[in-house]
């Protein structure tokens, strides 16, 4: 699935099954508490803490694929085309970052 797919499929299931957007400052409240989400898995899978009693088997695809939704809603609501904008931003990357990374010693 390509990105502009992707838009267009949350699109078309926002409108028939989920009836409306929410409006943007809920959805950015949203991607708050769904990038929370991943956060406590990683902290807990990666990180130091440990999971608390049935916890453990939470899918951290499943919580990064919610986060990936209400982007996409948001990019939907806003008029942001996700394929370009990701592809200027590759671009702005390349030019910034062109020798910084190999030129980094922390990552040598």
């Amino acid at each position: 699935m390509t990105l502009q797919e992707a838009q267009q499929q949350v699109d078309e299931w926002i409108k028939t099954t989920g009836v409306r957007y929410f409006s943007e400052l809920t959805n950015m409240s949203i991607l708050t508490e769904e990038v929370g989400e991943v956060a406590r898995i990683m902290s807990r899978r990666y990180g130091d803490q440990s999971f608390k009693l049935g916890e453990k088997d939470q899918d951290l695809g499943d919580e990064l694929a919610d986060v990936l939704w209400v982007v996409i809603c948001i990019a939907n609501q806003t008029g942001v085309d996700l394929t370009e904008a990701l592809q200027k931003n590759f671009e702005k990357k390349s030019v910034r970052d062109a020798e910084r990374h190999q030129q980094n010693e922390k990552l040598q």
